[in-house]
């Protein structure tokens, strides 16, 4: 079900509080492409961060590789690429506008006919649209050779797999994983950064025995919805989509989508499928180097069977905020808030003192800041308003608490608080007294 007021909400407190900005915006944009302001950088790190430990770090079988973003051309001539990589795309003849042909309704009025949104025109026929980008690579244009930018990761990972196995020796089953940009060039991106032209992707090359797919593909599954519900993704908004085997892309046997119920409807959030040997062997043959593994079981080389888990960063971090964006009402007052997780939350905490026209709450303050700052990194100082609007400021960006210094503080108004802070949460305002000592063990305590 569409909900065009949390986008609109969503994609405001994005602009508002630095986390994403149209690209070019002073000079009118560019479709598709969005920049990240800090707090969305931060939050992408988060995500990336958190991806790294649950699917690389915490494992002995992975190995990450950054490849290189353009590539031989015939590395997308094999993959099918260059000939099969499109999209249906139909024009109006009165006002040139484009669109995917199956983003577009058929018309009513003209059954079996499909009208230009903008003007009503009746569109032509389909054609097919390659959405790979390309671009010159050499000194001279005339003489220079055609390269691409990569649509996917992927690729580079099964390029480099005869290197990691000659330097690494590692033993089935083992993954290749890496974190990197994409580039398509959409027809029509729309949706915010759900559908845009240059994206990031988190992808993993999975290499098992044939005879064994089955329980590795279960096995990943199981880990990718763990690790949704670790990043916050509200769980309820999330559906598995068997891919018919109709409706299977020409390498995969097997391919489960995880939807999710963004505001502008259900789509697709991250893909796992099962693409048997289909990309080994043929990029095999195109390179006509052997990109097999020598199994000391069977004392035979075998062409490892590949599970492919695909996360896509930017709608990670969108399905995020459509997950965390919450609304308090009281008394007619409205607060919104993000409810990330501690461990997500670009910012940790905000040290505040009271009034920062008082010297001694001031010195005070930055102490504790510079205490928090060396351990965490994730905090900020805020002393800009009163302390009622930085509240405001901090729950909108999805700080979990505001650490502030005041006279209690320094022992002046009651001496039992000496040496504590006002600690305040941000789901539920509650506030509470915390030494200044403790105050560290305090954060630890609701990362873990």
């Amino acid at each position: 079900m569409k909900d065009d007021t949390l986008m609109d909400k969503i994609q405001s407190l994005a602009k508002r509080r630095g986390f994403i900005y149209q690209g070019s915006e002073i000079y009118g944009g560019l479709a598709g492409t969005w920049d990240y302001g800090p707090l969305g950088v931060a939050l992408k790190n988060n995500i990336k961060e958190s991806w790294r430990k649950k699917f690389i770090s915490s494992r002995n079988d992975m190995y990450e590789v950054d490849a290189a973003i353009l590539m031989n051309p015939k590395v997308w001539e094999t993959s099918g690429h260059v000939s099969g990589f499109s999209d249906p795309l139909v024009e109006c003849p009165k006002c040139k506008n484009r669109y995917r042909e199956d983003q577009v309704e058929d018309s009513v009025k003209f059954p079996g006919k499909k009208q230009c949104l903008h003007c009503g025109e009746i569109l032509g026929a389909a054609r097919q649209f390659n959405m790979m980008f390309a671009t010159k690579i050499g000194a001279v244009e005339d003489s220079a050779a055609t390269v691409y930018l990569r649509p996917e990761t992927a690729a580079g990972m099964f390029v480099n797999f005869k290197n990691i196995v000659d330097s690494f020796h590692p033993k089935l089953p083992f993954g290749m994983a890496q974190i990197g940009k994409a580039f398509r060039n959409e027809i029509t991106p729309r949706d915010f950064v759900f559908r845009v032209r240059e994206f990031e992707q988190m992808e993993i090359e999975y290499f098992v025995k044939p005879e064994e797919w089955a329980e590795h593909f279960a096995s990943l599954k199981s880990r990718m919805l763990e690790w949704m519900e670790e990043l916050g993704i509200d769980m309820q908004k999330v559906h598995e989509l068997e891919v018919a085997p109709s409706d299977l892309a020409h390498y995969s046997k097997r391919t489960v989508d995880f939807e999710f119920d963004f505001p502008f409807g259900r789509k697709e959030l991250y893909g796992l499928a099962y693409r048997t040997d289909f990309d080994l062997s043929s990029h095999s043959r195109g390179s006509s180097v052997e990109l097999s593994y020598q199994d000391e079981e069977s004392k035979s080389k075998i062409v490892p069977h590949v599970i492919e888990p695909s996360f896509g960063v930017d709608r990670s971090v969108l399905a995020l905020l459509a997950s965390v964006y919450a609304e308090e009402e009281k008394e007619g007052d409205v607060r919104s808030y993000l409810k990330f997780k501690p461990s997500i939350a670009p910012i940790l905490c905000a040290v505040s003192p009271l009034l920062k026209n008082k010297p001694a709450l001031v010195e005070k303050a930055q102490a504790v800041y510079g205490i928090l700052k060396a351990e965490f990194g994730r905090v900020t100082w805020d002393d800009n308003g009163n302390i009622g609007k930085r509240y405001r400021r901090q729950d909108e960006i999805g700080t979990p608490w505001c650490i502030v210094i005041d006279f209690d503080t320094l022992g002046e108004e009651n001496p039992d608080n000496k040496d504590t802070v006002t600690v305040r949460d941000r789901d539920t305002g509650a506030q509470s007294r915390v030494p200044i000592g403790g105050i560290s063990a305090f954060i630890r305590s609701r990362l873990s």
